[in-house]
């Protein structure tokens, strides 16, 4: 008999045991009925639209960006020619480190890993022929995240839109980064301050752009569990959300436009319990923390999809299955917005060829298999009621214990959560390599003949390092360089002010300032943050 069916204890990845069968009385000892409601009812358990899917599809928006701005718009068009709804920009790491191409540190990595940004010109060249009334935007940046909000703002008010109406999104969640990912630039308290400028901003000037998108994907895929991802998600989005309050802001006149990026690797009714318990969290916090009385802020307007951690280096034609079943999971959970990985991406970019097989893995979902006749297809299950209650439950639990340890930004800021879920992600790669923890392909059901899948590899350019940096060269050869001085001058004089930032950082960039001048700027003021080092 297979091991994996003899009856034995199972506890998912949040540490709650499942049981072989469930029934009414499991869900009135997990909560009871009381907190689902209607979709598009408060607490937005089953949805935050009346008919969700019914009457618009989620939004899909894969993750694209390489090499220089003429390359990457080419792809743009690919995507959206063969049905993509939205796009998802990649950006290079000197972009994301705020470092021009042409600094000696951006060395070997300009355009390697997304799109190479400098000045206002690579966003006029990325996004020319693109509709952004049609097809909505958002930028995956973080610590240079006010520089590229501003290109944005400025490509498309010089383009004829109204910057008003304009809608769009930024990744822009930088504690996540100092738990995560590492593309930080200054030091915590300062880099949450610059959060908090980008979104008064918007506020008072782009009412409809989302300048937040706080990732738990990224806590995720650095070691977090599935409650942990979502409270800790919620624990920063509350940090910035104080942030905005303190400076006058209403809650409504902002929380509408936080957006969320969530992982879904793992078991598929784990991770659709983990978005509807979320929900109910979520606009539970902004109703009865925040005192929000406009019902839509208290949506968890969230993109999902990817879980990149999950993919696999062995079998890599495998990934195309787990990726269906991650776009199955996003859908299921609601997700207004969906990201799918692609088969390839465990090694490279992903090709023009993966791409396309995961844009149609999404549009067969719509078209082919139903996700989107019905709301909440999984809703009124005796396991799915019980299981989202007990997810509501421990993410509660866990934000409590986060705030009773001094809340969120002190504990990045002390290295405590990166500390934590690295401890959980060096756990977890032991139970792989000691098959305690199932990977097809990777310790179980392995191929031990070379595999006849050949993936191609996304080659680094150095034609394209070359041709970057000429264009920076151009763009500096054909500025005002006084109108250059003085813009900067008042970006280190807003800061130095303890002023909002964002009206000096638009005006730099639209007299074509780099991304690393305004970022040299900022660091003469706020400094350059050093990572704590915990054992």
């Amino acid at each position: 008999m297979n091991d994996r069916l003899k009856l034995r204890p199972v506890t998912n990845e949040s540490g709650i045991e499942i049981q072989p069968r469930y029934g009414a009385m499991d869900v009135e000892a997990s909560g009871g009925f009381g907190f689902i409601g209607e979709p598009g009812e408060y607490p937005f358990v089953r949805g935050i639209h009346p008919q969700m899917y019914r009457q618009r599809p989620y939004t899909m928006r894969q993750y694209t960006g390489f090499g220089n701005p003429a390359d990457t718009n080419q792809r743009f068009k690919y995507l959206i020619a063969n049905g993509q709804t939205g796009l998802n920009v990649a950006f290079d790491l000197p972009t994301q480190c705020g470092l021009d191409s042409d600094d000696p540190l951006a060395h070997g990595e300009v355009g390697r890993v997304g799109m190479a940004v400098d000045t206002l010109r690579d966003f006029e060249i990325a996004f020319d022929g693109i509709d952004l009334d049609k097809i909505t935007v958002s930028l995956t940046v973080n610590g240079a995240a006010p520089q590229l909000i501003a290109m944005y703002l400025a490509m498309a008010e010089k383009r004829g839109y109204d910057v008003a109406k304009l809608r769009g999104t930024a990744q822009n969640d930088i504690l996540k980064e100092f738990i995560g990912r590492g593309t930080w630039i200054y030091p915590v308290e300062p880099s949450v301050r610059l959060v908090g400028d980008t979104i008064e901003y918007c506020a008072r000037h782009a009412p409809k752009y989302s300048p937040v998108s706080v990732c738990g994907y990224h806590i995720r895929e650095s070691g977090a569990n599935p409650v942990q991802e979502m409270a800790y998600a919620f624990c920063i989005a509350r940090a910035y959300a104080d942030d905005a309050l303190a400076r006058g802001l209403d809650i409504d006149a902002f929380a509408g436009r936080l957006s969320f990026n969530f992982n879904v690797f793992g078991s598929i009714f784990e991770q659709v319990c983990k978005f509807r318990a979320a929900r109910g969290l979520w606009a539970k916090i902004v109703k009865e923390q925040y005192g929000a009385k406009q019902p839509e802020s208290g949506w968890l307007r969230m993109i999902a999809g990817g879980g990149g951690g999950g993919l696999t280096f062995e079998q890599p034609e495998v990934n195309i299955v787990r990726g269906a079943y991650y776009a199955l999971i996003a859908a299921l959970g609601g997700a207004q917005t969906m990201a799918l990985c692609c088969f390839d991406e465990a090694y490279t970019i992903p090709t023009e060829y993966a791409q396309r097989i995961s844009l149609r893995t999404m549009q067969l979902l719509i078209e082919e298999m139903g996700l989107a006749d019905t709301v909440d297809p999984l809703g009124g299950s005796w396991f799915v009621e019980t299981l989202t209650n007990q997810m509501r439950q421990k993410m509660e639990e866990t934000m409590a214990e986060v705030d009773a340890q001094g809340g969120i930004v002190k504990l990045v800021a002390e290295g405590a959560i990166q500390a934590k879920v690295s401890a959980q992600a060096y756990r977890m790669q032991r139970a792989i390599e000691s098959g305690e923890f199932r990977k097809v392909g990777v310790n179980c059901y392995r191929n031990e003949q070379a595999d006849d899948l050949e993936v191609q590899m996304h080659p680094y350019k150095e034609e394209d390092t070359r041709r970057q940096i000429a264009s920076l060269e151009g763009a500096r050869g054909a500025r005002d360089v006084r109108r250059v001085g003085e813009a900067l001058a008042k970006v280190r004089g807003a800061a130095e002010g303890g002023a909002n930032v964002m009206p000096a950082v638009v005006e730099a960039v639209k007299a074509y300032a780099t991304v690393g001048e305004i970022t040299q700027q900022l660091a003469g003021v706020y400094g350059r943050y050093r990572e704590p080092v915990r054992f």
